[in-house]
Parts: C-alpha cells; structure tokens; sequence
C-alpha cells in the first residue's frame, strides 16, 4: 500500500444522525449519495487504496460503497483496520451479517488488538491516518469523540481531512 494513493473514512455512529437507523431516510440516502460522490473524487484524483475502520455507520457505508465501485474499478482496493478481533460481537444479527459480508469482499483485513482495550480504537484510529494521504470525514464538529480525535490527528500529520458536515444529515 502506498500512502500517496489510500484514503481512509472516519464518521459518526447511526444515533448521531436525525435518521437514526433508518436507511431509507432521505437524509441517510443524501448522505450515502454524498460519500460514493467524495469516494468517486478521491478514485478519479488518484486514491486506489481505502481503509475503514468498520464500526457502524459512516465506516461501514464507506466500505459497503468502496465494494460495490470495485466492479467498474477493479483496481481499487479496501483495508478493514479492525480494532479487537470480535468488533462486531455485540451488534444486531443484521449488522453482523453486513460486517462479515464486507469482511469477505475486503483485500486486505488488519486487526489492531487481539482483544479489547481501552485505547484500540484510537490505536486503530491512528494506524489508519498514518497511513492515508486523504481521509473523507463525516463529523458534526464536535470536540469530543473518536471521529473528532480522528480529524484532529489527521490535521496534526499534515493528512488532507475533505469534512462534509455531519449537521446536514
């Protein structure tokens, strides 16, 4: 992986959005139609490379949308950075499904943690912007956070951070 050409993802959770859960909402659809937009620049300017950290959500949209473009762009590639095996564990049967459905389509699967600790999703965090050039950005600017942490670091290593403003979805 060159870093020059990967892009990773950080955003909010579903309960953050007015939508909610509820990914037939206009506003959930707007903002999916927004983010295969800003994936399509980053391919078109050069990005082959995408990593997601795969929490639910904007992570997990990202991804399913970096799959469903490797058809018409078969050069692409997608990187789940995983912060402890077992993430998805807790989540709903649904949720679990879509993860392992990604986690199937991925090239490359990077696991942080072997187990949970207090800090894997920050290290996590960091891996992904240590090695990304861009990162597409969901955030509601907030200060506090795992996707506020994430934006501040990227803009602290010089990584271009393209935000699209969370408050409008």
């Amino acid at each position: 992986m060159n870093k020059e050409t990967t892009c990773s993802f950080t955003g909010h959770r579903p309960d953050r959005f007015s939508f909610g859960y509820n990914e037939e909402a206009p506003s959930c659809l707007l903002l999916k139609a927004t983010l295969r937009l800003h994936i399509l620049r980053a391919i078109g300017n050069g990005f082959s490379h995408f990593v997601s950290g795969m929490a639910q959500g904007v992570d997990l949209w990202c991804a399913e949308i970096v799959v469903s473009l490797k058809k018409e762009y078969p050069h692409i590639t997608l990187e789940a950075a995983i912060p402890f095996a077992g993430q998805a564990k807790n989540w709903s049967h649904d949720y679990q499904e879509r993860y392992r459905k990604v986690l199937d389509q991925c090239d490359t699967v990077t696991v942080i943690s072997e187990k949970y600790t207090r800090y894997c999703m920050h290290e996590r965090d960091r891996y992904m912007i240590d090695h990304s050039a861009l990162c597409i950005a969901v955030y509601n600017g907030s200060q506090k956070g795992g996707t506020a942490y994430t934006v501040r670091y990227a803009e602290e290593k010089g990584v271009f951070v393209r935000r699209i403003q969370a408050g409008d979805f």
